[in-house]
């Protein structure tokens, strides 16, 4: 079974111009010292190969950090060296993240060329005060003007779109989520802001600086950022992803399914099925440490840890309810070796929380709002 489920790529990319205040992820400012880097990953890559085999690769997904900064010419050696190792399918999604600022009909155009066919922006808003309180280095025209380049050269391209910051009314969601869909562009996340620990919002809340409107009013916005997208043909394919017939992110879907995933770069993380065992990792967290380990070992995993059944189960159901498509019963039991516990399952059946299609068990519209609340009582 999941030694031979597809095998997704994603590459990370640590390297930032500037740190955004609300970010919690393994970012670097860049200062130049990429290129040793590059040929960790490759070397990293061979070494996952080593170690997962002949295996269909899904897709690749460039994140960071800011992946934009890498030209397209270093993009296509790490395509190249995957296609090299595993081959990969004509049909493979091959997406990367950028900035609005980064943006460039030439560049763009030879990331296009290299193989890139996704492009998620960073949009988040395009509230003038708002990007400035988040730490963005581009404007709302800088951001009008990328989306317009974007799908103009990729086939694919996804909006970032956070919400629940302070001072954000209705009618700017509404007016935000026009001005998206005017360009064109084929899917959307939506992120809550949330203030996480040591970030600078959250030493701003510490000083009574409010950067995040509460739970309640966050919740308000996004039904209504669901409803208007439903309305104009998005599906709700995922908790907080949106997307038109044809272009869901194949990527995300890979870890929200259980497919595994080779998690390359600093601070990167992996899931490789073999035997029936299922093996968490994490790359070495700083791009120092990250290369040191890479030529020591030939791979650059500074973690590695076998799942017991119970941890599998947990995060398939974790990672999978959160799609339209649920979870596959049948799956979990040979994951965990036993059944859903079914009077819980009848329970949360009977109060509107999941339901079971096609030996599918999905979270409702209601049980989405809850998914946490769910899980756990699904799970407890």
């Amino acid at each position: 079974m999941a030694e031979f489920s597809p095998l997704a790529v994603y590459i990370h990319w640590p390297y930032c111009t500037r740190i955004c205040p609300y970010c919690d992820f393994n970012v670097y400012r860049n200062k130049g010292q990429s290129l040793n880097l590059v040929q960790a990953i490759l070397t990293d890559l061979e070494g996952w190969r080593d170690w997962s085999g002949p295996r269909r690769i899904h897709s690749i997904h460039f994140g960071g950090g800011t992946p934009s900064l890498l030209s397209a010419g270093e993009t296509s050696q790490f395509i190249n060296k995957i296609n090299d190792l595993w081959g990969l399918p004509k049909e493979t999604e091959i997406a990367l993240e950028a900035n609005p600022i980064d943006a460039d009909e030439t560049q763009w155009s030879e990331y296009r060329d290299a193989g890139i066919n996704r492009l998620s922006l960073g949009v988040q808003t395009f509230h003038e005060t708002a990007l400035k309180t988040l730490g963005r280095d581009h404007n709302s025209e800088q951001a009008l003007s990328a989306l317009n380049l974007a799908t103009s050269v990729f086939h694919s391209v996804s909006a970032d779109l956070i919400f629940g910051w302070t001072g954000q009314t209705a009618e700017d969601l509404d007016s935000y989520i026009e001005r998206l869909l005017k360009c064109g562009v084929q899917h959307i996340s939506t992120y809550q802001l949330t203030i996480e620990p040591g970030t600078a919002f959250a030493k701003a809340e510490s000083r009574g600086q409010s950067r995040a409107v509460d739970t309640d009013e966050s919740a308000d916005f996004f039904e209504q950022a669901m409803k208007q997208l439903k309305r104009t043909g998005f599906d709700h394919y995922e908790v907080s992803n949106f997307a038109l017939p044809g272009h869901k992110s194949n990527h995300n879907l890979s870890y929200w399914r259980g497919y595994d995933y080779v998690g390359v770069g600093p601070g990167a993380h992996g899931r490789l099925t073999s035997d029936g065992e299922r093996v968490s990792t994490i790359a070495a967290l700083t791009p120092s440490n990250y290369h040191s380990t890479v030529t020591k070992a030939g791979i650059g995993i500074s973690d590695r840890e076998t799942l017991t059944a119970e941890e599998w189960s947990e995060e398939f159901v974790l990672m999978g309810l959160r799609t339209d498509e649920g979870i596959s019963l049948k799956k979990f039991v040979e994951i965990r070796g036993e059944e859903l516990a079914e009077s819980r399952v009848d329970t949360l059946i009977k109060d509107g929380f999941l339901t079971v299609k096609n030996s599918h068990l999905i979270a409702t519209q209601k049980g989405r709002f809850l998914l946490n609340a769910v899980t756990e009582a699904l799970l407890i």
